[in-house]
């Protein structure tokens, strides 16, 4: 079996075994229909041009337009992560121990795994991009090969810190617990369910909101990676839309050569 016939197998490996979970293809499922029609049907009436003191949100979009895309990056940081979890099961059960002795070099089976999670994620983020017509959103073909490409870029990269996450937790639990306890902020905190509004100053966007929150969201990688499908799929950044598909490709290498580094002392 040659590199990429290695790479194949354990990417194979991996999908079938996703594919095989019903639970996490019932939660990709569950998880947009529910921020789209509770959440975003919900909220819709009130995402208005808001006005506090002299300052007016001028926000040309509904409300459930405004958050899709953010939910095809929910739904694909959740599968990532996740996926992730299966580095545990593969060193619990010895299956790790035989591919780290095969001849196969360790960067091609951790290439193989992390692929392997992405394209599950991937495939979770599409299943939200069926409902576009419902949530009023629509793309060219154009648009949804950039959009594909972001996507790949968000899930590879979180796959990798998913893995990165599962070299330092030894149990199932733990792993669940705190991958929560990641993805819930990061989402939560990254734009993805209010806007900083692009028509503001730094000064008055820190007198709409508490300057804490606002340093938050401008640290959070994931602000990016929300602004950039939301560039892409409904024309409407808030930040530089240059940054974004930077910011993913960065992450994505970053988090790979980490993993890597780790998967090197295993």
């Amino acid at each position: 079996m040659g590199l990429l016939g290695g790479i194949y197998a354990i990417w194979l490996r991996e999908v079938k075994r996703a594919l095989r979970d019903r639970g996490q293809l019932i939660g990709g499922v569950s998880r947009p229909l529910m921020w789209v029609l509770i959440m975003g049907i919900g909220l819709n009436p009130y995402f208005r041009g808001e006005v506090f003191g002299e300052v007016r949100f001028a926000i040309p979009y509904t409300y459930i337009q405004f958050i899709f895309p953010a939910i095809v990056v929910l739904n694909i940081m959740y599968t990532s992560v996740q996926s992730a979890v299966s580095v545990i099961w593969d060193r619990e059960f010895g299956f790790l121990r035989e591919v780290l002795v095969s001849p196969l070099p360790r960067w091609a089976a951790l290439l193989g795994k992390i692929l392997g999670g992405t394209t599950i994620a991937v495939f979770h983020g599409c299943l939200v991009l069926v409902l576009a017509r419902f949530a009023d959103v629509n793309f060219t073909f154009e648009q949804l090969a950039r959009g594909l490409v972001l996507m790949f870029l968000l899930a590879f990269g979180l796959t990798a810190f998913g893995v990165v996450i599962a070299n330092r937790i030894r149990s199932f639990e733990g792993f669940g617990v705190f991958s929560n306890a990641v993805i819930l902020p990061l989402y939560f905190t990254s734009s993805s369910v209010f806007p900083l509004d692009p028509a503001l100053t730094r000064a008055q966007t820190l007198v709409v909101y508490p300057q804490w929150l606002v340093t938050l969201v401008e640290w959070n990688p994931i602000t990016y990676a929300v602004d950039a499908l939301r560039g892409n799929f409904i024309r409407f950044n808030q930040f530089d839309p240059n940054v974004g598909p930077l910011l993913l490709l960065a992450m994505a290498i970053g988090f790979f050569a980490w993993a890597l580094y780790d998967f090197q002392k295993a």
